[in-house]
C-alpha cells in the first residue's frame, strides 16, 4: 500500500504540472501576439525557458541525488507557480520573459519525478513501466489541459496562465504535506560541507560528454529534442495559417494527441510495444515513424495532417519512455537523478536552440520546419543504428502471428 501511495502521489504531481503545460501551449502564441509580439517573439519565449532549464536541470537532478527528491521537487514546483503568475500579470513583453526565466531557473519537475519512480521500481521491467506511466499521465493531462486552455483563452488571454499558477500552488501544498522521500542513497556519500561545484551545471554535462557508453544516447536525444521543440514553437501558428484554426481548435488537436499518448502509454506500451519488441529495436522503429509523421505534417492536406499527428504522437510518446529507459539502464543507482537531469538538460538545450532557427525558417517558409525535423530524426536513427551494429546487438525482432494478437 505504501508503494502504491507513493507512486500515486508522484504521478498526481506530474499530472498537475503537465496539465498546466497543456493548458497554456495552445493559447500562448495568441497571448504573446496580444502584446504585438511576432512569431519570432513566441519562439524566443520558448527558447529562453529552455535555456534556463538547460542550466538548472543538471543542478536540480544532482541536488535530488544528494538531498532527496522531495525538497528539490518542492523547489521546482514553487518556481513554476511564481513564474506563471508573473507571466499572467505581465504589463509588457519584458515581464513575459521574466516569468519564463523564473520558471526555468529551477526547472526539474519531470526528471525528479521520474527519478522517484525509478527509485521505487523493483526491477528493470517495472522501471520502464513506471516511466511509461509518466507518459500515460502526460497524455491524460494533455487531454484535459487543452480543453481548459481553449475555453479559458476564449474568455481572456491571460486567464489560462492565472489558472495554471493556482494549479502549481496547489501542487506545492499537496507535495509538501503528502509526498514522502524515495531516494534511499542519500546517506551513501555524506559530506557536511556543501561543495561549490555542486551548483555548476556544466560539470554533469562535461561528465556526460566524457561518458562513451551514454554519449550516442545523449546525441540521439539531443536531435530528438531539436525536432520536437522546433515544431512545437510554431505549431499553433502553422495550423492557424494553413487551416485557419484558432485557440479552441488548437486545444482540440492537443487533446487528440493526449488521447493517443494516454492510450499508448497506459495499454499499448506494456501489452504490445515492450512485449513484442526489444527496446533498442523499438527505439529505431519509432524514430522512423516519428520522421514520417513530420513529413505528412508538411503536406497542407487535412488527411495527411491527421496521419502526421498520429505518427508524430505515437513516435514521440514511445521514444520519451524508451530513450530515458535506455539511459537509466546504464546509470549507477546513486546517479539516477544526475543522469535524468542531464537528459532533461539536453532536451532543454535543444529546445533553447531550435525555436530561434525554426522561428526564422517559419517566416521564410511554413513547411520547411517539419521537413527539417524529419531529417534530424533520421540522423538520430543513423547514430543509434551504427553504434548498435558496433556493439553487435541483435536488431531483429519477432512479429506476432495474427492469431496471437
Amino acid at each position: 500500500m505504501k508503494f502504491d501511495k507513493i507512486k500515486l502521489l508522484v504521478l498526481f504531481t506530474v499530472f498537475i504540472d503537465v496539465a498546466g503545460l497543456g493548458i497554456v501551449i495552445p493559447v500562448l502564441p495568441f497571448y504573446v501576439e496580444s502584446f504585438s509580439g511576432s512569431a519570432f517573439t513566441v519562439s524566443v519565449l520558448f527558447a529562453i525557458y529552455s535555456l534556463c532549464s538547460f542550466i538548472s536541470a543538471p543542478v536540480i537532478g544532482t541536488l535530488s541525488d544528494k538531498f532527496g527528491r522531495r525538497p528539490t521537487l518542492l523547489l521546482s514546483i514553487t518556481s513554476t507557480a511564481i513564474g506563471w503568475f508573473i507571466f499572467a500579470l505581465a504589463p509588457s513583453v519584458l515581464f513575459l520573459f521574466i516569468g519564463r526565466i523564473v520558471d526555468g531557473l529551477a526547472a526539474g519537475n519531470l526528471p525528479v519525478a521520474q527519478s522517484a519512480l525509478v527509485d521505487i521500481a523493483k526491477d528493470p521491467k517495472e522501471r520502464t513501466a513506471n516511466l511509461g506511466l509518466v507518459g500515460a499521465v502526460f497524455g491524460i493531462a494533455f487531454i484535459v489541459g487543452p480543453f481548459i486552455g481553449g475555453a479559458l483563452g476564449g474568455i481572456s488571454h491571460n486567464l489560462p496562465f492565472l489558472f495554471v499558477g493556482c494549479l502549481a500552488t496547489a501542487n506545492v501544498i499537496m507535495a509538501y504535506f503528502f509526498l514522502p522521500e524515495t531516494n534511499k542513497n542519500i546517506g551513501k556519500s555524506k559530506s557536511k560541507k556543501l561543495p561549490l561545484n555542486l551548483f555548476n551545471p556544466f560539470l554533469p554535462i562535461k561528465s556526460a560528454l566524457n561518458n562513451k557508453i551514454l554519449l550516442p544516447n545523449y546525441l540521439a536525444l539531443f536531435l530528438f529534442g531539436l525536432a520536437i521543440a522546433g515544431t512545437q514553437s510554431i505549431f499553433s501558428l502553422y495550423v492557424n495559417k494553413v487551416f485557419g484554426f484558432g485557440e479552441f481548435s488548437v486545444g482540440l488537436i492537443f487533446a487528440l494527441m493526449g488521447v493517443i499518448i494516454a492510450i499508448n502509454q497506459a495499454f499499448i506500451m506494456r501489452k504490445f510495444w515492450l512485449k513484442r519488441f526489444e527496446e533498442p529495436a523499438l527505439e529505431l522503429i519509432m524514430l522512423v515513424i516519428f520522421a514520417l509523421g513530420y513529413i505528412f505534417l508538411s503536406i497542407p492536406i487535412f488527411i495527411f495532417f491527421v496521419l502526421g499527428i498520429i505518427g508524430m504522437t505515437f513516435g514521440q510518446s514511445v521514444l520519451r519512455v524508451v530513450m530515458n529507459g535506455q539511459i537509466v539502464a546504464k546509470a549507477k543507482p546513486a546517479l539516477r537523478g544526475e543522469v535524468l537531469g542531464v537528459s532533461s538538460s539536453i532536451i532543454s538545450l535543444s529546445a533553447g536552440i531550435s525555436p530561434f532557427v525554426f522561428g526564422a525558417i517559419f517566416i521564410f517558409n511554413i513547411y520547411i520546419p517539419f521537413i527539417l525535423s524529419a531529417l534530424l530524426l533520421l540522423v538520430a536513427f543513423c547514430v543509434l543504428y551504427v553504434i548498435r551494429k558496433k556493439e553487435k546487438l541483435d536488431l531483429f525482432f519477432k512479429m506476432p502471428l495474427i492469431s496471437e494478437l
